[in-house]
């Protein structure tokens, strides 16, 4: 059912209060006309298509590529195995999805399905450093939910592979934000040897909790001002 004009003009307004209020001599800062000149391509840009070529395409693989023939894009089932400085390596798993490439033909990330060894499945999303994963999102077969967030490995070339940069190992995952099988979410920050050190989490009672972690795992101090003051802590 349609909103009244009387409830749709509230809601406007309600909306418009939340926005930070300019001084009445205060003025939005706007682009010049002709620097927007100098960045339009074109203002009358190609959004529809009129006719459709196909209902339907059944296929294992589709490629885009650039001007230079280099593919920028594949869409496949499976993926193609990473390629990494113009050498290709082997997958931890398979996966099938979009893959996106660089101007060199190196996987920089991509949105896939993967297919675990115990028959599970993930839903994986990653955006690449030139030599690993930077940005990973994991949807696990058991519920839990990941976002992580690594540290550059040291870019290394490898003479006896023609000085190609070669997959990087080391690369702390510095930040990850966390739901576990369970329900209980996390955020950890890890320091440069990939040990997590500061976890911002909620207890199974429901209390807000900071906790402090040694080298080994273990916590060190708990800081969960609601617990103490319900004399849990």
């Amino acid at each position: 059912m349609a909103a009244s004009p009387a409830v749709a003009c509230t809601a406007i307004a309600v909306a418009l209060l939340s926005f930070p209020v300019l001084a009445q001599d205060e003025a939005p800062k706007r682009i010049p006309v002709d620097a927007l000149e100098r960045m339009i391509v074109t203002q009358t840009p190609q959004t529809r298509v009129e006719t459709i070529d196909h209902e339907r395409l059944a296929v294992r693989r589709i490629d885009i590529v650039d001007e230079e023939g280099t593919i920028r894009m594949s869409l496949a089932a499976p993926a193609e195995q990473p390629i990494i400085d113009g050498i290709q390596y082997r997958r931890i798993f398979p996966a099938s999805g979009l893959t996106v490439f660089d101007r060199n033909g190196s996987e920089r990330g991509g949105f896939a399905v993967a297919d675990l060894e115990d028959g599970g499945t993930a839903t994986v999303v990653a955006q690449d450093h030139v030599n690993g994963d930077a940005i990973g999102w994991r949807v696990m077969p058991d519920g839990s939910v990941g976002f992580h967030l690594n540290q550059r490995a040291p870019v290394l070339r490898e003479p006896a592979l023609g000085n190609h940069i070669v997959p990087g190992i080391g690369g702390a995952t510095r930040i990850s934000l966390s739901v576990a099988a369970d329900g209980t979410p996390a955020i950890a920050l890890a320091d440069a040897k990939d040990r997590p050190r500061l976890r911002l989490t909620v207890t199974e009672q429901g209390y807000g909790a900071i906790e402090f972690l040694d080298a080994e795992g273990d916590i060190v101090e708990t800081l969960a001002p609601e617990a103490r003051q319900a004399g849990e802590r």
